[in-house]
């Protein structure tokens, strides 16, 4: 845990040198858009609940002080992190009623509000590509990204980007999973969520929720085989104390997702709006290279614990995908999203 602390402090140290870096540019920019003087200044209120350090919250808070540099402190944000304001649920919905404006989360949380995010439970659908491939999907000019934009719009929302750089959630076991028959009957602490356990059951696994206040004394007692995270969550878990092996099935996307409410958005001046889109892009690009560090830290401190490393190649994701079941599941979340999985196949590829 102190290593893992430890990289987040570097995180943020890295953070402040580049604000120091860009606080002589914040005149320049200013100057440079001398239009926003013109404008009344507007504050809006922006939160994440990720834990301290996060790669969530720093996101938050560069988009804040970019926004603020970009229009020469015209525009702000008052961003709230950790939780200040609430859950994910309560952030999303304090957002659609427009008590606060902006909100940082992973893409789980917003399926409750946006029904088609659930396209991001398509299992290893982003497993075989490049974080630039991905972001090209997600953050490009595609059918893909107009039609999930649309989705937000309906609920109220407007989608700004997305935060990943093609890591994802690992399996920890206590068994060695090689091949597609070492997961048969594999007792696996998953999200309480319809569409993930249903893949596990597809391959032959036995999914179990879990309340994650139990699932280290559980994986240590036996009691469940197996479990499912981000490498820096199984990290902050000491799981390398109780788990043999770290798989990367690559099965789920780690990723965030920024959105305003589409009455603030629609009423801030298009140069506010310009504004706000160029610091979360800035943002993206700042953060990716971030994301890959802190994820091959946190495998290197698994490993380092004693856990042994497993890497599969596109043969096995191949065969995964082919599964019969997975197939079916496929076709179930195209469905219920009207149609986005086959979108977001097509922008991957």
């Amino acid at each position: 845990m102190k290593k893992l602390v430890s990289l987040f402090l570097v995180g943020a140290c890295i953070f402040s040198l580049a604000a120091c870096s860009q606080g002589a540019a914040q005149q320049t920019e200013a100057a440079a858009g001398d239009d926003y003087t013109k404008l009344a200044k507007v504050e809006l209120i922006g939160a994440d609940s990720t834990g301290k350090g996060a790669a969530g919250q720093i996101f938050g808070e560069y988009v804040a002080k970019r926004v603020s540099e970009i229009t020469g402190g015209q525009l702000t944000i008052d961003y709230h992190p950790n939780g200040d304001l609430g859950g994910d649920a309560d952030l999303l919905r304090q957002m659609q009623s427009n008590d606060i404006q902006l909100v940082v989360c992973q893409t789980a949380p917003t399926v409750s509000f946006i029904p088609e995010m659930a396209v991001f439970d398509l299992p290893m659908v982003f497993a075989k590509y490049t974080g630039d491939q991905i972001d090209k999907a997600l953050n490009g000019d595609n059918d893909f990204n107009k039609a999930l934009g649309t989705a937000y719009e309906a609920q109220g929302l407007h989608l700004l980007g997305f935060l990943q750089n093609a890591t994802y959630r690992l399996t920890t076991a206590n068994r060695e999973l090689k091949t597609l028959a070492d997961f048969k009957g594999l007792q696996i602490r998953t999200m309480e969520n319809a569409n993930h356990m249903a893949f596990w059951s597809a391959i032959g696994a036995e999914p179990t929720p879990l309340a994650w206040a139990e699932v280290y004394f559980a994986l240590q007692s036996g009691t469940i085989d197996a479990e499912e995270n981000a490498a820096d969550t199984c990290v902050g878990a000491n799981f390398q104390e109780v788990q043999k092996y770290l798989a990367c099935t690559n099965h789920i996307l780690y990723c965030n997702q920024i959105c305003i409410n589409k009455d603030a958005y629609n009423g801030l001046d298009p140069l506010y709006q310009k504004a706000l889109d160029q610091a979360v892009s800035e943002a993206i690009a700042y953060m990716r290279p971030q994301l890959e560090s802190i994820d091959k830290d946190n495998k290197k401190i698994l490993t380092d614990g004693g856990m042994t490393l497993i890497e599969y190649d596109a043969a096995f994701y191949d065969e995964m995908l082919n599964v019969s079941g997975v197939q079916d599941l496929y076709k179930k979340i195209d469905a219920d999203t009207n149609g986005l999985g086959s979108k977001l196949e097509g922008a991957l590829k």
